[in-house]
């Protein structure tokens, strides 16, 4: 093609696009639907009960490749119970200005207590503010779960807990041994 034929190219192309209805997205009005298996906000899940699931293990700030997240674990007592386990994630924090939202501490994770959300507005106007506590990422209480710290409620010892075995369920209706 002729070298004088290259801005002509060019205004075909602003000419066809000109009179095209343009696609506009009315962002926070009507959010974009995400993928179902978008990687989004944390969420430090519960039990049934409300005992919460993160036993502070810390494997999700080991995996963490960005070193976003920190965990202290403590131990339970009979009087303050906050996980099933033996321990749980005392103080729990994700800092999601260095969180690149990878989900490799999800895959860490052994209790399924770190799971990812669809919620992907994270912006806001301090930095103070993008550093989520525990309380921050601690799933809600639903109906029938008690706050922490209180006893298991659903079963006599861990093992009946982690099996759901005290969800009413027994060994003729699907329960697992």
């Amino acid at each position: 093609m002729p070298k004088f034929l290259d801005p002509v190219a060019g205004f075909g192309v602003t000419f066809r696009t000109m009179f095209r209805k343009p696609v506009t997205e009315q962002y926070p009005e009507q959010p974009h639907p995400v993928a179902p298996r978008f990687h989004g906000r944390h969420q430090l899940n519960r039990h049934p009960d409300g005992l919460e699931k993160c036993v502070g293990c810390e494997l999700c700030a080991w995996a963490c490749p960005a070193d976003a997240i920190y965990v202290e674990g403590a131990s339970n007592t009979d009087e303050e119970r906050y996980s099933p386990g033996e321990r749980y994630g005392r103080v729990y924090q994700i800092n999601y200005l260095r969180c690149i939202l990878c989900g490799l501490c999800i895959e860490a994770c052994p209790t399924r207590a770190l799971t990812m959300t669809n919620e992907y507005e994270l912006a806001d106007h301090t930095r103070e503010s993008l550093i989520y506590e525990k309380k921050d990422l601690l799933a809600p209480l639903l109906p029938g779960m008690e706050e922490p710290p209180h006893p298991m409620r659903l079963g006599d010892d861990e093992r009946d807990y982690y099996l759901g075995a005290g969800l009413g369920r027994t060994g003729g209706e699907g329960a697992s041994r």
